[in-house]
């Protein structure tokens, strides 16, 4: 019996590019909440998420931290180069993507520092030696990578807004969007609450803006994104999972670093690489809930959300959110996906 494959067409939806958010919402924290709980759907605002889950739930949120990873340089000719780091490999070194005409030994002055294209990979990405710690390039060159559906130029509010408030591990190229709409106050108020909020994190790699090239789920090529764990986050979360509480993650981001750490039921401590694609037929191990952001169509993150939620269910909760003026993607509203609560 051949296996069942599942065309990608089953998760496309049309979205009017008005509802694609170009900025975050004035205030963090004030963003439309959609609630999903199985074929339920409810409007709230993001801080009435509090209220929500409730004392027999625990979160686990992704402390990475965005780079501002894009740099605009010269050649000595003149020429424009554009340098996206995606990832710092050793202190002068890292790897990236370009634009503009760059070949081995190409000079690249982004002053007043320097970078040298030394290899180029066979995937067309290239090998960057700067003339100093790329962290200061970038720290001081830097602009933050917005997503390629934001169409303006970033400006200095995005280097507060496109970072949660509790990112510290530097390594992302993309924000773990759901957790922007946290504020400090949300943060203590579900601590009073009971609520324990535990760290892990996942560097959030290029890859998660790849659109799904195949017609079918099975012949996506899932791509690489680098985790770690800690032994004290991972016993704590054995834990609570023992005695009966429930796991929210908050972004996709944290659900594939745990779904991907779970062995037999318990998530497992230190570094780690993932393809995990959560598709048809994947059994969640350890998260009940997710809160999340709005996705892009025919996109992996749809067809993971669609694989909790219920794709009927999923698809249902877009036209809502269409309808009711919702805003999507990076900087868009949010989405409390409850249904195992």
């Amino acid at each position: 019996m051949s296996e069942k494959r599942t065309p990608i067409s089953d998760y496309d939806f049309d979205l009017p590019e008005e509802l694609i958010a170009q900025y975050p919402a004035e205030k963090r924290g004030t963003s439309k909440l959609l609630v999903v709980n199985g074929e339920a759907l409810y409007d709230k605002i993001f801080t009435d998420i509090v209220d929500l889950i409730d004392e027999n739930s625990f979160l686990v949120i992704n402390t990475t931290k965005v780079m501002k990873a894009r740099l605009y340089g010269t050649k000595p000719t003149g020429g424009q180069v554009e340098i996206l780091v995606l990832e710092k490999t050793s202190e002068r070194i890292c790897t990236a993507i370009t634009k503009g005409k760059v070949k081995e030994g190409t000079v690249v002055n982004i002053p007043p520092f320097r970078a040298v294209i030394t290899e180029i990979l066979d995937d067309g990405s290239r090998v960057i030696e700067f003339d100093t710690d790329v962290s200061d390039v970038m720290d001081k060159c830097g602009h933050m990578p917005l997503p390629p559906y934001i169409t303006r130029e970033d400006t200095k509010k995005d280097t507060d807004r496109y970072q949660t408030i509790y990112s510290k591990d530097e390594g992302s190229v993309a924000a773990p969007t759901a957790g922007l709409h946290f504020t400090p106050e949300i943060m203590n108020a579900l601590k009073a609450k009971g609520i324990e909020v535990l760290e892990v994190t996942l560097n959030i790699g290029i890859g998660t803006f790849r659109p799904v090239k195949a017609d079918y789920l099975e012949d996506h090529d899932m791509h690489t994104e680098k985790y770690y764990i800690s032994e004290e986050t991972s016993d704590r979360i054995n834990s609570l999972l023992k005695e009966g509480k429930k796991l929210v993650a908050v972004g996709t981001t944290a659900v594939r670093a745990l779904e991907s750490a779970a062995e037999n039921g318990e998530v497992q401590a230190g570094y780690g690489e993932t393809k995990l694609f959560i598709k048809p037929g994947y059994d969640f191990k350890v998260i009940s809930s997710l809160i999340t952001n709005f996705h892009l169509p025919k996109s992996t993150l749809f067809v993971l959300v669609s694989q909790l939620a219920g794709r009927r269910n999923m698809l249902n909760a877009y036209e809502h959110a269409k309808a009711n003026g919702y805003k999507f993607f990076s900087y868009g509203d949010a989405m409390f996906i409850s249904t195992k609560l």
